[in-house]
């Protein structure tokens, strides 16, 4: 989800500008956020876990097209596609990746702590503990790649508004 996301996103071409109802609303910042927030949490819950792990057809018509297109909405005006058509500007994108970091991280981190297994015995409580701790700190550093990324194209952002505010005071000067 970290990583294909992003991936996809930024390996969409320049002309891709969707208007159609769906996408718009599907990648509203703060509706992305929240649907984003919710699968990586509602997957790792006790019951839909079972659930998924029960039936296969779940994972592959489900779980996977979910991964595959939430992360996609979420990262979609977040990373930069030459900053066109943004509906966020990159201060907040910078601000969307840190407050998606809580979500991810304590994922791992309940996951870690828990004093059992949460997945009916599915795994020993030491497997448990060493998946929360991959997905605990292995999304702190997934997410310093994508923050990174997102600040790089801030300071971007901000050279450029910095130029043409230079430009314009020489024209006035001029």
């Amino acid at each position: 989800m970290m990583i294909t996301g992003p991936l996809l996103v930024l390996g969409t071409p320049n002309t891709f500008h969707p208007t159609n109802k769906f996408f718009v609303a599907a990648t509203h910042p703060i509706f992305s956020w929240f649907i984003y927030a919710a699968l990586m949490i509602g997957v790792h819950l006790p019951v839909p876990h079972k659930f998924i792990m029960d039936n296969p057809w779940a994972h592959t018509f489900l779980e996977v097209p979910l991964y595959l297109l939430l992360p996609y909405f979420f990262y979609f005006n977040l990373l930069d596609r030459n900053l066109t058509n943004r509906r966020i500007s990159p201060a907040m994108a910078v601000i969307s990746l840190f407050l998606m970091m809580v979500p991810e991280t304590l994922t791992g981190f309940f996951i870690y702590t828990a004093p059992g297994s949460l997945y009916d015995n599915m795994y020993s409580l030491n497997d448990q503990r060493q998946g929360g701790s991959f997905m605990w700190a292995g999304a702190m550093i997934i997410d310093t790649v994508w923050m990174s990324f997102a600040v790089h194209h801030w300071i971007k952002s901000e050279e450029k508004k910095s130029r043409e505010i230079d430009a314009q005071i020489a024209a006035e000067n001029g």
